[in-house]
Order: structure tokens, then sequence, then C-alpha cells
């Protein structure tokens, strides 16, 4: 069942003047709520009466730099994340961020047309797509720690019909991602907020970052709860 939500609709406006949160995802549960459909499959949401019912097993949860092999001083990069922006301007304060918008095929050819050097997108997208080959650099947690979830896809089902789903549930990915979210929801970030969160299998980190990347917190541990609290003052700085 195709559907088209504000954010495949407006690729122009940037995405607190669409709405803030949920641009992707709210005509899909509308839908799943009315029961015209029985399971979406997303990026990790929530939204009352509905639940995840399976997490699939994740993928490269890593963000790719597509242009080019590395960054280098006055680039003008591409994207319309601030999470990523953020971390950029942290690993080269001379970099021009531009705004980019649209699906990943559009974004590949808004590089092009408009003469960018790079710009960053999810990894896990570009493998799904067989475009694997448009990435420069897979760019490590260690040089820009990945949005929460990012690599899993979610089977959001109607609350009480998770057993419609449950046989696809990789435990080890719902572990991780769980704690990802969490902590991501317990400092306030979203699309429109420089935080982030990614647990390795072994170790939460967890990053609130100034929008202009001036400053950059990073906190690690196992407790995500704890993790935010440690870094909403500075979120909320």
């Amino acid at each position: 069942m195709p559907i088209t939500t504000a954010g495949d609709r407006d690729r122009t406006k940037p995405f607190g003047e669409i709405g803030a949160r949920g641009v992707f995802v709210k005509e899909i549960e509308e839908a799943l709520l009315a029961g015209r459909i029985d399971v979406a499959v997303h990026s990790a949401k929530d939204t009352e009466g509905l639940a995840v019912g399976a997490y699939l097993a994740r993928e490269d949860p890593r963000d790719a730099l597509c242009g080019a092999a590395e960054l280098r001083a006055g680039m003008r990069v591409g994207t319309a994340s601030v999470r990523r922006r953020a971390q950029l301007l942290a690993l080269e304060p001379s970099l021009s961020i531009e705004p980019l918008r649209g699906n990943i095929d559009t974004r590949l050819r808004k590089r092009g047309e408009r003469g960018l050097d790079a710009i960053v997108l999810a990894a896990c997208g570009l493998d799904r797509l067989g475009l694997g080959a448009e990435i420069g650099r897979r760019l490590s947690p260690d040089e820009m720690l990945p949005e929460a979830g990012q690599g899993a896809l979610a089977l959001q089902v109607r609350a009480g019909e998770e057993g419609l789903v449950v046989g696809a549930d990789d435990a080890e990915t719902r572990r991780r991602v769980e704690a990802e979210r969490e902590c991501v929801f317990a400092l306030g970030g979203g699309c429109l907020a420089p935080v982030a969160a990614h647990h390795d299998g072994e170790l939460l980190t967890a990053l609130v970052a100034a929008e202009d990347g001036s400053w950059v917190e990073r906190r690690s541990g196992s407790d995500p709860a704890a993790l935010a609290a440690e870094l909403a003052p500075l979120a909320a700085s």
C-alpha cells in the first residue's frame, strides 16, 4: 500500500516548517490506526495506540560521505540534519553546510546539479538501494555518532497485535535500539535537535552539541537514563 507523507510531498522547506517531528510517518500511522494497513515498515517511532512489534536485524548504522573520500577545509556539504551539521562543523569548522532535502536519488542528483563537494546520507539506505558505490567514506561513530535507531527497520503494528510480526524480531537489535531511543527521548531529541545515541553492543554513547559545532559533548555507559540526565543540562543550554 503506497502512502505519501508530508515529508515526501514538500522537499524544499526545512523540517521544522513542515511540522517538526513525524513528517515522514504521520500519514502511515493514521492508516495503521484506521485499519487500512496492518503493518508499517519504517524507522522506529512511537505513537499512542501503536507498538513496534519487531525490529529487523540491524544493517550498517553509520553515516556516509558521498562525493568525497574525506572532509577538506572549505568544502560545500549538503545535509538537512542538524545532528550531522553540528558534528561536521565540529570536525571541520570551515565547511559550508547547505540544506538538502528529498529521497536518496534526489539528493544524489542535487549534489551534481548544485555543485556540492559532498553530501551525507545514511549508509544503510544507500546499501538497500544497491548504491553503495556512491559512498566515498563510511564515517565511524567516533567521527559522527549516528541517529538513534539508524540502520534498523521497525515493523509497527496496532497495540495488542504484536504477534503478527514477532517472528521477525531480532533481540539484539531491539536491545540496542531501545536503549538508544530511550536516551534520545529523555534528551528531547529528534530531527530538530543535535542529539544522537548509538549502542555498539558493549557501550551506549550519547551526544549533544551546539548547532554550529562549537562544542560537542559525549558520554558513554550502560544506563540510558543516567546518560541522559548527565547530558540534559547541556542540551537545554
